[in-house]
């Protein structure tokens, strides 16, 4: 099938072209912004909520709890833009904490967990102007458009940071920068490095959740792109990755596999795999280095008291270093 083709059936050309691009690479990989249709929000919600995934509940109290010394170091009158926004309740915490808010923005791929955000934020702030994008954080250009006035606070929750590459993450708190200008703040949530023991297990559930939520993609790949894949072809599997200190998640091929995608055969023998996602785990100082090679001078941090995940304030300051 042809790129003509897959507009003509309503499919998506930029999933094909990333893709092809992705599965012609060496290691085969594909974007993991692609597990974010209806059906992988919806598990990811779910992941949320699993006992292994210790992520969003240590984030989550930590926030509860350390709010409101975030919201007065922030001050009143503050616009808050929520990159990859997901359900907006990590938003909710925080806003609920401020001091007259001015506003909410959220930037989100999945037009799903947007609505969902929306709905949400909605609900709890009826008076608070709401504006949201449908978009890819990483290749963002313009913040939404209607911003009420008021000094722009970036919110990156999640450890999404930790998706990145390091590369990608620079780049990407740069690009946060120049959006949100001169005297902004930008807030990173980051999960930090600890025993692989409970690390794995947060990405390879005993429910298979996040099996569910990996395999949605041959189920895309599938229903998208008529890659004619059955799904048992391909298995879950989460690595650690101790000298990149990263989780990464594959898609292990159970057999000798072919498909094609838009007239374009690909062959996986058993046991080969396709890179799907990472998670970087970053130890206390290394978030810290990464905000300042984004432009961003970090001046507060919050970890929760197991050490497992921290909430750091930074500033976008003029460059203060010695050349």
């Amino acid at each position: 099938m042809n790129s003509a083709a897959l507009r003509a059936t309503g499919a998506d050309t930029a999933f094909a072209e990333d893709a092809i691009a992705g599965l012609s690479a060496t290691p085969k990989r594909l974007p993991a912004k692609y597990f974010y249709d209806a059906a992988g929000s919806a598990l990811f919600e779910e992941i949320t909520e699993l006992p292994e995934y210790y992520l969003t509940r240590t984030e989550l109290a930590l926030l509860e709890t350390r709010a409101p010394e975030l919201a007065k170091a922030l001050g009143p009158g503050r616009v808050v833009v929520e990159f990859g926004a997901g359900s907006g309740l990590k938003a909710a915490l925080l806003l609920e904490a401020m001091e007259r808010p001015a506003g909410y923005a959220a930037i989100e791929i999945s037009a799903a967990a947007l609505d969902a955000t929306r709905a949400r934020l909605a609900a709890a702030f009826p008076a608070l102007p709401l504006r949201t994008l449908e978009a890819d954080f990483l290749t963002l250009t313009a913040l939404p458009a209607g911003l009420p006035k008021g000094a722009p606070v970036g919110f990156f929750p999640g450890s999404t940071i930790g998706n990145l590459t390091p590369a990608e993450a620079e780049r990407f708190l740069a690009r946060a920068r120049r959006l949100l200008g001169q005297g902004s703040d930008f807030v990173l949530g980051t999960d930090l490095a600890k025993d692989p023991a409970v690390l794995i297990p947060a990405y390879d559930d005993a429910a298979g959740v996040t099996a569910a939520f990996n395999l949605n993609l041959i189920h895309r790949l599938n229903a998208e792109l008529g890659a004619g894949l059955e799904p048992e072809a391909f298995r879950h599997e989460a690595r650690w990755n101790d000298i990149l200190s990263r989780i990464e998640m594959h898609l292990v091929a159970t057999r000798d596999v072919r498909f094609t995608i838009s007239g374009r055969e690909f062959a996986f023998a058993k046991g080969s795999s396709i890179h799907t996602e990472n998670s970087h785990k970053y130890g206390h100082r290394g978030a810290r280095v990464l905000l300042l090679a984004g432009g961003w001078t970090p001046i507060a941090e919050w970890i929760d008291p197991a050490g497992d995940f921290a909430v750091i304030l930074a500033e976008a300051l003029p460059n203060r270093f010695a050349p």
